[in-house]
């Protein structure tokens, strides 16, 4: 059985916070608000893979009303996901992350993104797709504030 998730985040650009994207810190003078360390576009992913397993979403499995995730690591959220797809006896076939931001330009973190995240998925970067884009200078994101991000995956039974 294939079952196919989507998800989508959004996060405001903010100084005084780091910027976090696939568990990679990209330098840059804003980082994204939130209760975790904000990470738009692993948030994205997971929502994409719980929606797969009609787990509902990250804000069910982790919310931002609890402490403990204060700060939290999106990577380790991510493998607690991983982690329960696997208790389904489903793991995902590829994923698509896209993040939508004016700027910094991102090309120069993209493979380091792509390893994060294949690591934690138990995946092949060959399985990974990240890629970015700008909206040139349009809406939220162009005007610089805030980020965007897209996900969507291919579950498979095992």
């Amino acid at each position: 059985m294939m079952r196919i998730g989507h998800g989508v985040d959004v996060h405001r650009l903010v100084a005084g916070r780091p910027l976090i994207l696939c568990g990679v810190h990209v330098p840059y003078d804003k980082g994204l608000q939130g209760h975790s360390d904000a990470d738009v576009a692993t948030h994205a992913l997971m929502d994409a893979l719980l929606g797969a397993a009609a787990l509902g979403d990250i804000g069910m499995l982790f919310p931002d009303t609890q402490e403990c995730y204060k700060g939290a690591d999106s990577l380790l959220l991510l493998a607690e996901v991983v982690h329960r797809l696997s208790e389904m006896r489903l793991r995902p076939v590829n994923v698509d992350v896209t993040i939508l931001m004016q700027r910094p330009k991102l090309r120069p973190f993209i493979d380091e993104m792509r390893m994060k995240l294949a690591e934690k998925l138990h995946m092949s970067v060959a399985q990974v797709s990240v890629k970015a884009t700008t909206t040139e200078q349009l809406g939220y994101e162009g005007e610089g504030m805030g980020v965007t991000a897209h996900a969507v995956c291919l579950l498979e039974s095992f």
